[in-house]
């Protein structure tokens, strides 16, 4: 697996094995992303979502702890799958990064809890596939605008972007900000030390 410029967050990019038949590939092995990340994905709840050309879904986060882990793949159609950086303190605070995902390339995209997820349909039915470490819990989740012009994340151009209604109302980063619903770099850096099974201090 390949960390991305953005700490926790790691692109798989498979060997996919192709002949007359179609195609196979492992889109997860547990040992690669726990060598990668230190500490495994305890799966707890496991989502699909299919979307139309130019839906935009996110930015989504948790509240840490627990937060959630996310392991994200496209099993058809094609998406645009952002990484945005939220935890005040990180030395990428603010910052995103973008991977396509994608039925050919098999790629998957693994966001440590923490950090805020986003992804746009770059075709129609869209299939994305997510590993959860944690189940859903409404109290704990939170969104912010992902068309914000703060975060400046450089969606397609020529997809007219299609929200939920949540996601429209959701805060920018700035309200977010000053209402202190953000992660903490630190929060998040002990509960990641917790996950591996060592105190804060053996970091």
């Amino acid at each position: 697996m390949r960390e991305l410029s953005i700490e926790g967050a790691w692109v798989r990019e498979p060997q996919v094995f192709a002949d007359d038949r179609g195609t196979f590939h492992e889109w997860f092995r547990a040992p690669d992303l726990a060598e990668a990340a230190g500490y495994g994905l305890g799966l707890a709840q496991a989502n699909c979502s299919v979307s139309s050309r130019g839906t935009l879904r996110g930015v989504h986060y948790a509240d840490v702890p627990p937060g959630q882990a996310k392991y994200v793949t496209c099993v058809r159609g094609a998406v645009l799958d952002v990484v945005v950086d939220l935890r005040e303190g990180s030395p990428t605070y603010r910052a995103w990064e973008a991977v396509r995902l994608d039925d050919r390339e098999r790629r998957a995209l693994h966001l440590a809890e923490g950090l805020g997820h986003a992804f746009m349909a770059l075709t129609d039915d869209a299939t994305v596939v997510h590993l959860c470490s944690r189940g859903y819990a409404p109290a704990r989740e939170h969104g912010i605008h992902p068309l914000d012009p703060d975060l400046a994340i450089d969606w397609p151009p020529g997809i007219t972007p299609i929200l939920s209604d949540k996601d429209a109302a959701a805060p920018t980063l700035a309200e977010a900000e000053r209402g202190g619903l953000l992660p903490s770099y630190e929060v998040c850096r002990d509960w990641y030390a917790t996950l591996k099974g060592l105190s804060p201090a053996r970091r």
